[in-house]
């Protein structure tokens, strides 16, 4: 009987250990597909030559090459037989309405009613060094000289064709999340403002910028991590508005250095965990090595196969040739997904990545605190970034520092997100939006927003890109150049305005040809309007002026996204630190309200700023009365907050309660009155005997090079715009395989490699191509050539594509 009991007993054990083997796995299977999950990413590098860049309006900052590309990258999340919801994150300046409406066309013609503004969200990092021309209101494309077909096409297309990847690899999967603080990425560049809130408010919090980064971790059932997106505020100012490469800034930069850290090292085996050789100089993944052996021949044997590969002839070639030598294209596996990384922006408008603070050009030191000024002159106060003076390393070290803090964050993302996928939108008319406010004795008073309108201070630019002109940051003085049609409208003084007047008047007659087609158009500001705006001293009226047609936005989308206990604010504008944490709590409140039910107090909540449209800024009423920068950037007056934390208040009920919000008034589409006058690429020519791709400008023959030395090639070229290379590149750097064939390396899309584009004179139809390859630490010692990719344009119009290659040359 006791060994019948044994045996009964060891049976029993067997048959319980293998219930609770199955219950596990079956109750794992369920946890790691609680949604669908798919990504997807594509080029939206825009015109590299000619048209302005947008962020900083400044006149002569104008595309002339690339530093590396920008990309529209997607993720889709769908319960299996529920909702679904779409975030895209763009290296852009911003998202823009008239994108928006035209992206959600085309998926209305492809998918029905699956993909609609509701469930949609298009949000810019909000780098300063992409062509501008994308927007449709006015006031956005003045630099750009109007409209840019070329660029908004381009940005609709990448956004299209990122959201059908990311639809068509839709796969059960899991999301994670996890939070850390990244403390030396950002600065507040408006402490004055920021000081104005209340010391009791302030002391609420640790410092007086957002230092968190939340990320969430996407793992594919069958392939693992496939991706990773993540929210940190900091603004895309690395690269200063004397900059003309296109470039996705630190966020740009991050995205790159993680994806190809994934591509490249991927996951230690049996993990899923991504790593990267940290003793590395430069910090960035390698990119070499994974695609060549490290060669063994001696430095004699190697200059002499560089020295039997002469520069060759600029020849035709075929359009497809660009993307088929793209570097990325030959690090694809194609029996796995690619891994999509995105950097996105949150509540950035008081955040500089200049960390190093804002000093005086000339006398090196620091600028004036209250207005950012030196001697009362903000033309002179700029902020330094961490590699100073060199912009492109300040770029790269903010860019490092958020790709290092994502992977760690990547590394030990635990807290799966569960839960319903879920979405509220709505479009609010803000040029007269009703705000309700309870009053100081008890009881509401009701305000109203005001149409939009910018004040002088917004001129005076910041510290990460100073105005011009007579305007400086914290000018609150009721008084502007409308003194000279009504001066009845003001109760304060008249102070010195001629020097503001001329001003003004300076800038519109000896601005661009788009200034001059619309400088007799400006309306004077109504005395309610200046009433409305107080304090903000009325520069420009751009919510009442409708001629040509709008120049600022009224009609605004508001739009929560919610995947478990993630919830992401999806919103127009730039809010500064304090405005969106007074959002934030304002939407927790409400969600985890008692008796709600539907979140605990673990809910992680997001602002994903710049979002669908874009409206300029949103400060704290506090702030609002300094008048820097941001606060005369404030569109709809002083009230603009309490107007988005009580909109956003209605559509966290409705989540909850699982009602459905009014849809709101459309905004309008206004494609078809946009007005261009940015002239055509008419012709492109060389000189009698040279060929479109010749070099210029060689490497010296038996070159050796080491790492971290620059290689520098000019050939001659026809203008970026004729073909954008999309998915594609302008420049190649190649290394020698078995002494007879040429990979591909670096491209345009490194951050090693930069593309400048020139002509000798302004109208010339001659071009050329310099190409900068600065070694990485990280390259592979061998023979290495660097090749250009280029189209040009004939008097009658036709596109002819070609190519040309430098001398070979050695990396020891």
């Amino acid at each position: 009987m006791g060994m019948l009991a044994f045996l009964l007993y060891g049976h029993i054990q067997w048959f319980l250990g293998l219930l609770l083997f199955l219950v596990h796995n079956i109750s794992g299977a369920s946890s790691a597909s609680n949604y669908l999950i798919g990504l997807g990413s594509y080029d939206i590098t825009g015109p590299a030559a000619d048209v302005n860049m947008m962020g900083y309006a400044s006149l002569g900052q104008i595309a002339s090459g690339v530093h590396f590309r920008l990309r529209a990258r997607t993720f889709i999340v769908a319960e299996p037989q529920g909702n679904r919801l779409v975030f895209v994150n763009l290296d852009a300046c911003m998202a823009s309405q008239i994108v928006t409406i035209k992206v959600l066309e085309r998926l209305k013609a492809r998918y029905g009613d699956l993909y609609t503004a509701q469930n949609v969200a298009i949000s810019g990092i909000h780098t300063h060094a992409g062509p501008g021309g994308y927007l449709q209101y006015v006031v956005y494309i003045i630099t750009s000289l109007g409209f840019v077909r070329q660029s908004f096409d381009v940005i609709v297309d990448g956004i299209e064709k990122s959201i059908v990847q990311a639809h068509e690899s839709l796969r059960p999967g899991s999301i994670f999340v996890n939070k850390g603080e990244l403390l030396d990425a950002g600065v507040n560049r408006s402490p004055s403002a920021y000081l104005n809130n209340s010391a009791a408010e302030r002391a609420k919090y640790k410092y007086d910028v957002d230092k968190d980064m939340t990320l969430l971790k996407f793992v594919d059932d069958k392939w693992g991590p496939v991706g990773s997106f993540n929210w940190f505020a900091t603004h895309g100012t690395s690269m200063s508005n004397t900059n003309s490469l296109i470039s996705g800034d630190n966020k740009g930069a991050a995205a790159r250095f993680m994806e190809d850290c994934f591509e490249q090292k991927g996951l230690r085996e049996g993990s899923d965990t991504l790593y990267f050789n940290k003793s590395e100089d430069d910090g960035v993944p390698q990119r070499v090595s994974t695609i060549v052996p490290n060669p063994n021949e001696n430095r004699n044997e190697l200059l002499r196969l560089a020295s039997s590969f002469q520069p060759s002839e600029g020849k035709p070639a075929t359009s497809i040739l660009s993307f088929a030598s793209r570097v990325r294209n030959a690090l694809k596996q194609a029996d796995r997904p690619q891994f999509v990384s995105a950097f996105c922006q949150s509540n950035c408008g008081d955040v500089s990545p200049n960390v190093l603070g804002a000093y005086c050009t000339d006398t090196g030191l620091p600028c004036d605190f209250d207005h950012s000024t030196c001697d009362g002159k903000n033309e002179l106060c700029f902020g330094r970034g961490p590699g100073y003076p060199d912009e492109f390393e300040s770029t790269r070290i903010i860019g490092e520092r958020q790709f290092k803090k994502a992977v760690e964050l990547f590394d030990k993302a635990s807290e799966q997100l569960k839960g319903k996928v879920d979405y509220r939108h709505a479009y609010l008319d803000f040029s007269s939006l009703e705000v309700s406010l309870p009053k100081v004795g008890g009881g509401q008073e009701v305000v109203k927003t005001c149409p939009a309108a910018m004040g002088f201070s917004f001129a005076a630019g910041t510290t990460d890109g100073p105005g011009a002109f007579d305007f400086n940051q914290g000018d609150d003085k009721v008084r502007n150049c409308w003194y000279m049609f009504d001066p009845s409208l003001y109760n304060a003084p008249v102070e010195a305005p001629t020097l503001v007047i001329d001003s003004f008047s300076w800038v519109l007659l000896q601005g661009n040809a788009f200034w001059r087609v619309v400088r007799n158009l400006i309306k004077t500001p109504s005395q309610e309007q200046v009433k409305c705006q107080l304090p903000k001293p009325i520069l420009l009226d751009t919510g009442e002026t409708k001629k040509p047609y709008d120049w600022a936005p009224s009609i605004l989308p508001v739009q929560i996204l919610r995947i478990g206990q993630l919830v992401i604010l999806s919103v127009p504008g730039e809010f500064t630190t304090m405005a969106g944490r007074r959002l934030r709590d304002a939407v927790k409140t409400v969600l985890t309200s008692k008796g709600s039910g539907k979140f605990d107090s673990n809910v992680h909540i997001v602002i994903a700023g710049l979002t669908n449209t874009y409206s300029q800024y949103v400060t704290t009423i506090e702030e609002y009365k300094v008048q820097r920068y941001e606060g005369a950037s404030t569109l709809y007056g002083p009230h603009t907050l309490d107007a988005y934390i009580q909109e956003f208040k209605k559509l966290a009920a409705a989540l909850i309660s699982g009602q459905a919000v009014e849809p709101g008034p459309q905004p309008p589409d206004l494609l078809d009155k946009q007005i261009s006058l940015l002239p055509p690429v008419v012709v492109d020519a060389t000189p009698l005997g040279v060929n479109f791709g010749d070099v210029k400008t060689d490497i010296p023959s038996n070159s050796t090079f080491k790492k971290g030395q620059l290689v520098r090639v000019t050939f001659w070229s026809a203008c970026p715009r004729n073909d954008l290379m999309t998915e594609g590149t302008f420049a190649l750097v190649e290394i020698l395989q078995n002494q007879n064939k040429w990979a591909p390396a670096y491209d345009d899309d490194d951050f090693s490699l930069r593309f400048k584009w020139s002509r000798p004179a302004k109208l010339s139809p001659e071009s050329f191509a310099t190409i900068e390859w600065r070694i990485p630490a990280s390259a592979v010692s061998g023979v290495y050539r660097i090749s250009h990719f280029g189209a040009s344009k004939s008097l009658l119009g036709s596109i002819s594509h070609f190519t040309g290659s430098s001398s070979a040359f050695v990396v020891a």
